[in-house]
């Protein structure tokens, strides 16, 4: 009795963190300023709407894109989106590290309770076979014809059929779920990859098993089968895959620490990292195009190759 008092008591508590944890909303920097918001509405072009998001999104850490290489931007919020937020049409927000709007706990399963959601499918697992292995030797009874010809024998049936049924779909969507959070993806991203300045990266976030698991439950081990928020990150910005061997990272490191001992008041490190330490920007220019040095570079390059062509 006292396993089944435990798995009922995680169950509820897991259940509850779940449903009554609101969705985590993007901060306030990936707001458009007054100006730019006025500018954005009045001009009808698209590309010059673009143009004016990539002036606003080029302090902030976006790193996605939509299919057509555009600035993932929120109309009905009017904000820029980080990586991995979407816009919930149920709730009517844009939701960070957005996973699904799931009925059952009427909420969206997002950043701020994705961990809750996931000790919810494990402890009603673990319930639900607790319930069925309880009940199983009346079961067989049942059909051994050994059982008192009472009532009590269809509500064992009932129990059994109900508790068995739900293990089975939970087990399966839990096991998605497992099979997600090793690959560092959403179910939103497991249907469509997200796009980075290169394409498609389906494997984007991912930065191996160990790291991808502490992302969604911490770093602290205690604390894993607890419905006690731990993990890591705002939900605003998300580590990508480097580049291995690249001489500038040793610098980006540096960077890194740096920035980790600057105000608390500044909300975002100035760019974590370069253009060429992440494979999924590609070797292309930053969001605000036209810069000198990445024209000069451009021309050097044509020169090149138009000499190597005249040779």
């Amino acid at each position: 009795m006292v396993v089944f008092h435990i798995f009922f008591i995680m169950f509820v508590w897991s259940y509850w963190k779940t449903i009554f944890s609101s969705p985590a909303n993007p901060s306030r920097e990936f707001c458009l300023s007054q100006s730019d918001k006025e500018k954005y509405e009045r001009e009808e072009r698209q590309e010059f709407q673009q143009e004016i998001l990539k002036k606003a999104a080029k302090d902030l850490p976006v790193y996605t894109m939509t299919a057509t290489k555009a600035i993932r931007y929120c109309d009905r919020c009017q904000l820029i989106k980080p990586d991995r937020c979407h816009h919930c049409s149920a709730c009517d927000v844009c939701v960070l590290k957005m996973d699904h709007h799931c009925p059952w706990v009427n909420n969206c399963v997002g950043f701020s309770n994705y961990k809750f959601f996931l000790l919810f499918l494990l402890y009603s697992l673990l319930y639900c076979l607790f319930v069925a292995g309880s009940v199983l030797q009346y079961f067989i009874k049942f059909w051994t014809n050994e059982l008192p010809d009472t009532r009590a024998k269809f509500h064992v049936l009932f129990l059994f059929f109900v508790a068995a049924m739900f293990f089975i779909s939970i087990l399966s969507l839990f096991s998605y779920h497992c099979w997600l959070v090793g690959k560092n993806r959403s179910t939103i991203e497991a249907f469509r990859a997200p796009t980075f300045r290169s394409g498609p990266e389906k494997n984007g976030f991912s930065l191996g098993f160990s790291k991808n698991l502490r992302e969604v439950f911490g770093d602290q081990k205690k604390y894993w089968l607890l419905p006690v928020f731990t993990s890591l990150g705002d939900g605003c910005s998300f580590t990508t895959r480097l580049v291995s061997g690249d001489p500038e990272l040793a610098a980006a490191t540096s960077q890194n620490d740096t920035a980790k001992h600057t105000s608390s008041t500044q909300p975002f490190p100035p760019r974590p990292l370069s253009e060429s330490q992440n494979r999924l920007l590609g070797s292309d220019s930053h969001w605000a195009d036209g810069s000198v040095g990445d024209d000069a570079s451009q021309k050097d390059a044509r020169s090149h190759v138009s000499v190597l062509v005249e040779s």
